[in-house]
């Protein structure tokens, strides 16, 4: 739960346009009522220094619909070739019938 905390009180920090310090950081959080262990808030203030979080965010975001439009066509052909995998049975029972070869015969 304390990961979570500190996660928003960055992404409130962030968006104030606010340094992501360890400082700033147990600021929101007592301005919330919530308490953290400060070793919490000095990893996310390491984790994040030099790093611009909206970008990091947005960079994030931009990315996952391509994935998942990469993958549609993916899948479309993989239906394709189920089609193709359950005809192929029956034309195998065909080519039986026609050289005169039949379980009953």
């Amino acid at each position: 739960m304390s990961d979570a905390l500190v996660s928003y009180a960055a992404l409130i920090l962030a968006d104030a346009e606010l340094e992501i310090s360890s400082a700033n950081l147990q600021s929101v959080l007592s301005a919330a009522g919530a308490s953290v262990d400060k070793i919490w808030t000095d990893v996310f203030a390491k984790a994040l220094d030099g790093q611009n979080l909206k970008e990091l965010l947005f960079s994030i975001s931009a990315s996952a619909p391509a994935a998942a439009a990469g993958s549609a066509p993916a899948a479309a052909a993989g239906g394709a070739a189920e089609a193709a995998a359950e005809e192929e049975p029956e034309a195998e029972e065909e080519e039986d019938d026609d050289m005169g070869f039949g379980l009953f015969d």
